[in-house]
Formats: C-alpha cells, sequence, structure tokens
C-alpha cells in the first residue's frame, strides 16, 4: 500500500500514524485534545533473522464535531492502547500531523454506497489523489477497533519492517565482499559498490541482464556452472571456487556462495552471490616489506646468540641444483634452525644442517632430501604408486586417511547433528547379570575367547548385544567396583549408549562395538599389557571400546567434510567422528545421574580416567594410522627386544607413562580391525558389512552429486576380495605384526594368514564376491 504524498480531508478522516518524534511535543490547541490510551511497551516485531522493537502506536482523529463515529474511533484507540490526537479543524489537524511527524498511513471514511453513478464509487481517484485506504462508515465500535487492529499489523508495521531494511541495505553497500543479488529467473537486480569495484561494472550496466549475458572465464571447469546450477535450483547453498570475467577481460579467481532464498510456498524467489577474491598474500607483499622484516629477526636473533651452546652458523647446499654448485640457503633458514626453543624434529633438523658443512657433494645433497622428507606434515604416512597400479588400495587409503578436502567440489550435504537418544521405554526393565535370560548367557559362555561369535549374541538379543556383553565383562574386570557405582547405574548407561548406535548402519552399529568390546578385553587379559597398564588404564580402555563409535552416521570422515555436514564444521574437518564420539558419550554420561557411571569417583581421578577414553577413541582416526604403529615399534618393540637379548629388566620400558599411552592406542586400533585376524565365517560377514556401508556412501555421493571418495566401492563392479586384500596388506599385516611381537598372539596370527589365503584364492578365480559359487 502506498504512502500519500500530502494530507487529504474530507468530511471525516482518520490519520494513522506510526512513532512520534522523541522531542516533539504537541502544541495545546483548543482545536487539538490529546489522549493518552492504556499503558503500553515496546513492540516486538520479527523481520527474517533481525528482531525489532516497535514504539507504541500513534494515531490522529480528525472529525469536525463529535458523533458516533467519531466517538468510535476514540474508543478504539483507548481499547487497543494507542495514543491518539483529536483535531477538529483543518488545520490544526495539518499541525499536529507535521509537529508530530505522523506517516500518512491514512483511513477515508465515507460512504460510497450513497453514490448514485457506479463509475464514481471506484476507489482509483482517491488513491492516485493518495489516499490508501478505503473504510466504509461504520460506527460500530468494534468495527472500528477491527479496522485499527488491521492497520497495526499490516501496513503500519510493514513500513516499519521496510524502514530497517535501509540498515540491511546500507551493510550490504558498506560489505568489502562482492554481493549480486538475482530473481529466481537470474536475472540480475543488485550488487553492491564492491562487486562493481571488483568486476569493474557500474550497477546501470548489469542490473535487468541475465547472468547468461555477462561473460564468463574459459579457466572454469565445462561442467561447472551445471553442477552450481543442480545444486542452487533444489534449494541448496553452493560454495567453491569460481573463476569470474572482469569488464577488462582478465579472469579472477573467487570464493563464491550461492544462496537460495526459498518465499512464500516454498518457491525459490533470489539467489544472494557473495564473493571474496583469493589473493596471494605472498605475491602482494612488497619486497621492501619482506627484507626489513628479516632484518628485524636476524636482529633479535642476535641477541640471544650468546645464550645458545655451541650455535651453528647453519649452511648446506641447495637441493639437487642443476648446475651441482655448493650455493648456501638463505638466511632464514639459519635463524629457523638456531631457535633457543627447540622441538626434537628441529633437533635432527640441525644436526643434519651441521653435518653438511663438512660432507661431500653427494651426500650434501642426499641429505637435502632427508630435509625435504622431514619438513612433511605426513611422515609416517606411506606414499602410494599410481592408481593404475592399485586403485582399490588408492581408493581405500584414501577414503580412509584423507579429511576428503582434496576432492572438495564445493556442494553441500547437511549432515545434521541430533540430539542424543534417550533409552527407549522398553530397555529400561531391570536387568543384571543374574536376570539374563538363559538362552542370551549360554551364547556368552565363552565370551573369554577369540573365537567368540558375537552375531550369535547379536541375534539372541535382538541387535542388543553391546548392553549384555558389556555387562559380562564389565562385571569380570570388576568396574563398578572400581567407578564406586552401582550395577543399575551401569546397566542404564549400557543401555543408552546402545540407544545412540545406528542400528541401520550395517556396520558402524552396537554389534560393531559390542565385538571391539570384547577384543579390547581379549587383549587386556595377555600378560605383557597386564604389566604395561595399571586398573585405570583397563577401565578406560574398556569404555573407550564401548563408546568409540556412538552416533557414527555410516559415513566416512571424507564424507562429511565433501558434504559440509555440520558435524565437520564443528570439528573443523579435523577427527570429525571420532571428535564427536568421544564428545557425544561424555554428554549422555554425565547429563542424567541414572547414568553417570563417573558420579562417585574423585575429580583427578575422573579427569586422568577421561583424558585416557579420549585418547584412545581419537587414535581410533586412521589418520594417524602409521603413526601411532611406527611410534609404537620404535619407542616399545625394538627397546623391549634389546634389552630381552642382553637379559635386562623391561619393566621400565613397559610402565612409562608415555608408552603406556602407546599401548592403550595400539590395543584399541588392533580391537577396532581386528575383523580380518577373526575366524573366517566371522571375517566374511564383517566384510560383506563394511562393504555394504561403503556401497550405500557411494550410492549418497552419487544422488547428492558430492565427490566419490572410494569410486572402487561401486555395488555393480566391486571386488571384495580384492578391497579385502588391500586392506589387509596396507593396515593390517604389519599392525598385528608388531602387536603379537608384544602380546603375543599366535591364533590371530594363524586366523589372519588363513583369511588372506582365502580372499586370494576369490581373486585368483576372478570373483568378486564374498563367497565362491556352490558347487
Amino acid at each position: 500500500m502506498g504512502c500519500a504524498s500530502s494530507i487529504h480531508i474530507s468530511d471525516r478522516v482518520v490519520y494513522h500514524s506510526g512513532k512520534e518524534s522523541e522531542d516533539s511535543h504537541s502544541p495545546q490547541q483548543t482545536n487539538t485534545t490529546q489522549h493518552q490510551g492504556n499503558p503500553t511497551t515496546l513492540t516486538e516485531v520479527q523481520f527474517g533473522p533481525m528482531k525489532l522493537f516497535k514504539d507504541p502506536l500513534q494515531v490522529l482523529l480528525v472529525f469536525a464535531k463529535e458523533d458516533s463515529q467519531s466517538n468510535g474511533f476514540c474508543w478504539a484507540c483507548e481499547k487497543a492502547g494507542f495514543r491518539f490526537s483529536l483535531a477538529r479543524t483543518v488545520e490544526s489537524a495539518r499541525e499536529c500531523f507535521v509537529e508530530k511527524h505522523f506517516l500518512s498511513f491514512i483511513i477515508l471514511s465515507f460512504n460510497f454506497n450513497n453514490m448514485p453513478d457506479r463509475e464514481e464509487a471506484s476507489v482509483m481517484p482517491l488513491i492516485n489523489a493518495g489516499f490508501n485506504r478505503r473504510y466504509v462508515e461504520n460506527a460500530n465500535m468494534m468495527a472500528c477497533y477491527n479496522e485499527l487492529l488491521q492497520l497495526e499489523h499490516g501496513e503500519v508495521r510493514a513500513q516499519f519492517k521496510l524502514r530497517a531494511g535501509n540498515a540491511l541495505f546500507t551493510a550490504l553497500e558498506q560489505s568489502q565482499e562482492a554481493i549480486e543479488i538475482t530473481s529466481e529467473d537470474q536475472v540480475i537486480q543488485y550488487v553492491n559498490p564492491a562487486y562493481e569495484s571488483i568486476m569493474g561494472y557500474q550497477q546501470g550496466e548489469l542490473i535487468g541482464k541475465e547472468i547468461i549475458e555477462v561473460p564468463k572465464s574459459e579457466k572454469n571447469k565445462p561442467d561447472l556452472l551445471e553442477t552450481i546450477n543442480s545444486c542452487i535450483r533444489k534449494g541448496k547453498e553452493w560454495q567453491g571456487i569460481y573463476y569470474a570475467k572482469k569488464k577488462n577481460g582478465d579472469s579472477i579467481q573467487q570464493n563464491v556462495k550461492i544462496t537460495p532464498v526459498i518465499g512464500q510456498g516454498g518457491k525459490i524467489r533470489h539467489y544472494v552471490s557473495i564473493n571474496r577474491p583469493l589473493n596471494d598474500n605472498n605475491k602482494s607483499e612488497k619486497p621492501s616489506e619482506r627484507v626489513q622484516a628479516e632484518s628485524q629477526t636476524d636482529i633479535q636473533s642476535s641477541k640471544h646468540k650468546d645464550r645458545r651452546k655451541g650455535s651453528l652458523d647453519v649452511r648446506s647446499t641447495t637441493s639437487r641444483g642443476s648446475d651441482g654448485s655448493s650455493q648456501r640457503r638463505h638466511s632464514s633458514m639459519a635463524r629457523i634452525h638456531s631457535m633457543t626453543i627447540e622441538a626434537p624434529i628441529t633437533k635432527v633438523i640441525n644436526i643434519i644442517n651441521a653435518a653438511q658443512e663438512s660432507s661431500p657433494m653427494p651426500v650434501a645433497e642426499a641429505l637435502d632430501r632427508v630435509l625435504e622428507i622431514l619438513r612433511t606434515t605426513e611422515l609416517y604416512s606411506p606414499q602410494l604408486g599410481t592408481k593404475d597400479e592399485d586403485p582399490h588400495t588408492n581408493d581405500l587409503v584414501g577414503g580412509l586417511m584423507t579429511d576428503g578436502l582434496r576432492r572438495l567440489s564445493g556442494n553441500e550435504y547437511i549432515f545434521s547433528t541430533k540430539q542424543p537418544h534417550h533409552i527407549p521405554s522398553h530397555l529400561t526393565t531391570p536387568l543384571s547379570l543374574n536376570d539374563i535370560p538363559p538362552r542370551i548367557a549360554q551364547t556368552m559362555e565363552n565370551e573369554d575367547s577369540w573365537d567368540f561369535d558375537i552375531f550369535n549374541l547379536e541375534a539372541a538379543t535382538m541387535k542388543r548385544p553391546l548392553t549384555y556383553l558389556g555387562l559380562k565383562i564389565f562385571s569380570r574386570f570388576g568396574v563398578c567396583e572400581f567407578l564406586n557405582c552401582p550395577e543399575a547405574t551401569l546397566r542404564s548407561w549400557l543401555q543408552v549408549i546402545e540407544a545412540n548406535y545406528h542400528s541401520t548402519n550395517s556396520y558402524h552399529n552396537s554389534s560393531h562395538a559390542a565385538d571391539v568390546l570384547h577384543a579390547t578385553a581379549y587383549f587386556l587379559c595377555k600378560e605383557r599389557v597386564k604389566q604395561s597398564l595399571d586398573p585405570i588404564d583397563e577401565v578406560a580402555a574398556l569404555i573407550a571400546a564401548t563408546v568409540h563409535d556412538v552416533d557414527h552416521p555410516g559415513r566416512t570422515n571424507s564424507f562429511l567434510c565433501n558434504a559440509g555436514s555440520e558435524l565437520a564444521i564443528l570439528y573443523n574437518d579435523t577427527a570429525v567422528l571420532e571428535s564427536h564420539h568421544a564428545a557425544l558419550a561424555f554428554q549422555i554420561t554425565t547429563r542424567d545421574d541414572k547414568c553417570n557411571i563417573f558420579k562417585n569417583i574423585e575429580r583427578n581421578e575422573y579427569r586422568t580416567l577421561r583424558q585416557a577414553i579420549i585418547d584412545m577413541v581419537l587414535a581410533t582416526e586412521m589418520t594417524k594410522h602409521f603413526e601411532h604403529v611406527n611410534k609404537f615399534v620404535n619407542s616399545i618393540n625394538k627397546p623391549l627386544a634389546a634389552l630381552e637379548e642382553n637379559g635386562e629388566s623391561v619393566k621400565s620400558v613397559l610402565t612409562s607413562p608415555e608408552n603406556r599411552i602407546l599401548v592403550k592406542r595400539m590395543l584399541i586400533k588392533c580391537a577396532d580391525i581386528s575383523n580380518p585376524c577373526r575366524p573366517q565365517e566371522l571375517c566374511i560377514e564383517w566384510a560383506g558389512r563394511i562393504s555394504e556401508e561403503y556401497f550405500a556412501q557411494t550410492d549418497e555421493e552419487k544422488r547428492q552429486g558430492l565427490p566419490v571418495v572410494m569410486p572402487v566401492f561401486d555395488r555393480n563392479t566391486c571386488s571384495i576380495p580384492k578391497s579385502q586384500i588391500s586392506f589387509i596388506d596396507y593396515f593390517i599385516t604389519d599392525m598385528f605384526d608388531a602387536w603379537d611381537a608384544f602380546a603375543d598372539l599366535p591364533n590371530l596370527m594363524q586366523h589372519l594368514d588363513n583369511n588372506f589365503k582365502y580372499w586370494k584364492g576369490l581373486d585368483e578365480r576372478k570373483l568378486h564376491s564374498l563367497r565362491p559359487p556352490p558347487e
């Protein structure tokens, strides 16, 4: 509804106003009367994400004399709590209107039914004159009241929101990021000054044009536009790298986020594009600034030179120079390697740099290559060959050991974090070791054996093996006594933890958690492990095994990072799932005394236990796999072998705090991926389940237009034997060789050998399935 351009007065006119000026006071005139309605407070008005506060409404009533219509509106204002002024003359109305800065929302009272000519009854001449609302005269007080309420909730609030919109446009105009708003048909409706400055266009050259009319850079991938459009037309936000073409023809690389704006009925009404140029900070830095920064660093370094013992002027040859010359390294390298605060790796690099001083050229160049390797952040990650050599290994390792960012396409798939599940009502029945049904107790008779069949327990418990097995194993290790918690609390805790595992996952469900708990308990009984760990370590290991995959969504970290999930955003694309498992486990445990197994232990003991549990859960992240295995071998296996060879005591190696941590990490890692070391039928079942979960992820990635993290896990083409062979070769063999050398596990190694031969046999027959076809 438009605003009147001037004040119009007829027989009876009601001027409907908004906020009164803060410093204005109505003149006391004989023809103008001030009235205060009921006391009112600021009104909250929601405008998108903004919360606005509106002053009480004011109304100017203009009536030449008192009558039923005049009285009706006065009563309506009082009932609604609106302030109002009553004017008797046109002049006093005009003065009051100007003085109070009334907004020109107008109600015109006029009985059109009395007009003889239908054409003259049209409201268009009145609208053209500036009136914006027709009101048919009605002295009924409720009619007047309803009319005021409609104005308040209609025109007044609409105008109020529009005024607030000015602040939003001011923000857009001042933003340093280039912002473009288009219609649902991708016609440009707005660009801000930053957009004009960056792209070189003026608003008039763009507004009203379709995006396809604006020149595009040839540097974009051919299918990028199609990818973007298919994403945003579904109402999803797209973010990624895009090359835009400036007016002068140059291409500019931008980080672009395009957000669909949904209107009434769920229909897309606009697209908002926010573009940020990707600048090369190194290129933009002035040479003079770099020289100045370096010279100041030299001065600071020289101040501390006398505090370092045996400080060297570090020099070395350049790395494999084309002319073989012995050029000296830049002085900044000398400063880096002569820092007063040194980490072990910098000490190693310093020693190598010093050794290069007196080394022949071939040795110096070889040490250069060593330094290059040491400077990488992935010291423990083996480097793969080309994809053609073994795509199964490449895809499997890439999927498990990367965060997915190298494959990021910019599409976003929101995988929401959910509230923890409470214990389902059918699980709250009393349950203790003495109450376990006989058929379930029978399936757990050999739970201390490595050949224990978790799938029998899964079937007997209707997919609730974790609660039952947990009760038995925790009782065997005296966990309740250590934590000083009743068995009922432990039971409730196990039930609520199991309720937060997804039974719909084929692999990462509570049966997998129960299997890992069983393996953990088995390893804790090994003599060498018992010599290394304290009771608090054992309790931490059992709890960590129980919760290590709680609320697992059945997708890998790479998937969540590529999809822009809420969990990935929350944990900065770093150990996303493992961080979530650990955090949720403590949230579930401590929120309710009925399942808080930590409630009765001393604070410092709780802190120690909590840190140990978190460390073990995080150790199951596969990106650190080789780091954990290598540290275990070099810090424990090798020193133990040397001490035993010389007949010396091994206690110091086994019980040092650092090595206890390494033992616990290795223990839960081996328990977590011990499937290839299980009896053959169990190994085959687990292989089928993990393959199905990876197949489901690939299906989801294709549906959502996300990067396919592990392309070989296509249910139509995948060779399960090849994937298992790659997994054993790459992750299992070395780790279990090291763990066997420590804990003495000949039965596991025999199963591993048998299972590897089984998968090899299927592969040699070019079979892709879990089992050979029936004879």
